[in-house]
């Protein structure tokens, strides 16, 4: 059983993938051929807005945008302890300082009480993450955001295909970063990523940062990176792009189905009202988690912990001051979530094999520590 299946999706795709790779091979434009402006046009669409800007990865976005803000020394940064270390190490590599808050227990996102709370006249943006599949409540972000007038960077890297009141994510924000790496919703086969945004001058700005900061050859207003996408990468993403809809409803009916097969036995995901999920990863959460993915491994079940240790722990980030104790929901959410095999093409046969032993584990584990007490 696979955790994610990307040879079953090469399998199904591969005349469209390999025709879109091969026409690359041909042309020879490796480097911002044709297939990049195709492919931001198409998602610009997509996401419903004016912009779209393809980089090298989802790290690189958002420090992307980040620098086209001008957010460096002495500046803050609001986001999360519970996600992957890129959401905060970007803050950090552009001079700036991340300021933590805590997670709603329920969906896993930013807890809004808690960023209002972190505000202060150093704070320059909040970037939010989307965590598992699913956005936070972004017309009381944005709120928030206005009254301070900071912007809002939403790091979309799991919730690419998400909705909210008919938004897609990406779009529902200042700017929308999301990642192309292969395990995401939507991947490529290496690594990639984009920003999304409305606003003119900030996307033309975006596009020169990732160009070396130059608006044309050899001419360069700022200080920019080398962040542009390879162009096989976009033919990759063209030629899966047709499918993607498909590959969203089919993760949204696999994780509604986990759902009810689980909710008798453990914590399963909560889909905020409005909200849509892509469920990039079905995220369960156990008291004994080690054990039952111990138990399930046994049974040739795949299993993964979507994050053990969260950021504040992290020696990287000990000089900010935070202790053990300071986030307690994203704290006790890092000890007990545990990820199960997830993708659109998980048959209902290897469902029912990851259900039936999960239960049985948890059930065993439960009477264990009942006879222990």
């Amino acid at each position: 059983m696979q955790f994610i299946d990307l040879k079953t999706q090469y399998t199904l795709y591969q005349a469209d993938i390999d025709a879109r790779m091969s026409a690359v091979l041909r042309h020879g434009g490796f480097i911002m051929g044709p297939e990049i402006g195709e492919l931001e046009q198409a998602l610009a669409e997509y996401v419903r807005v004016r912009h779209c800007v393809s980089v090298c990865s989802g790290t690189t976005s958002l420090e992307i945008a980040l620098r086209a803000w001008n957010i460096g020394p002495g500046d803050e940064v609001i986001t999360v302890p519970f996600t992957w270390i890129s959401s905060a190490e970007v803050i950090r590599l552009v001079g700036a300082t991340p300021v933590f808050v805590d997670i709603d227990a329920d969906t896993f996102n930013i807890s809004l009480q808690a960023v209002e709370a972190a505000i202060t006249e150093r704070t320059k943006a909040i970037l939010p993450v989307c965590l598992f599949g699913q956005m936070p409540d972004f017309s009381q972000l944005n709120a928030i955001a206005a009254r301070h007038g900071i912007p809002v960077l939403e790091d979309a890297a799991q919730s690419f295909g998400a909705t909210q009141q008919g938004r897609r994510s990406c779009g529902v924000s200042t700017v929308g970063s999301t990642s192309f790496f292969p395990a995401k919703p939507f991947g490529c086969y290496g690594d990639g990523g984009a920003l999304f945004t409305d606003d003119d001058d900030l996307a033309e700005r975006m596009r020169a940062i990732r160009t070396h900061g130059g608006v044309r050859r050899h001419h360069h207003t700022l200080v920019g990176t080398n962040g542009r996408l390879d162009t096989l990468q976009a033919a990759v993403l063209l030629a899966k792009f047709p499918h993607f809809r498909t590959e969203v409803r089919a993760r949204g009916e696999i994780g509604a189905r986990y759902s009810d097969l689980l909710n008798d036995i453990c914590d399963v995901p909560s889909v905020a009202c409005g909200n849509t999920h892509v469920y990039a990863q079905y995220t369960v959460r156990l008291p004994n988690r080690d054990l039952v993915a111990a138990d399930l491994k046994e049974h040739g079940i795949p299993t993964a912990v979507y994050y053990p240790k969260c950021l504040h722990e992290q020696p990287v980030f000990a000089d900010l001051g935070y202790q053990f104790g300071d986030f307690p929901v994203s704290e006790q959410a890092s000890r007990e979530v545990l990820s199960l095999p997830m993708h659109p093409f998980l048959s209902e046969q290897d469902q029912n094999r990851v259900v039936t032993a999960l239960k049985a584990s948890v059930l065993r584990r439960s009477a264990t520590g009942r006879r222990a007490a």
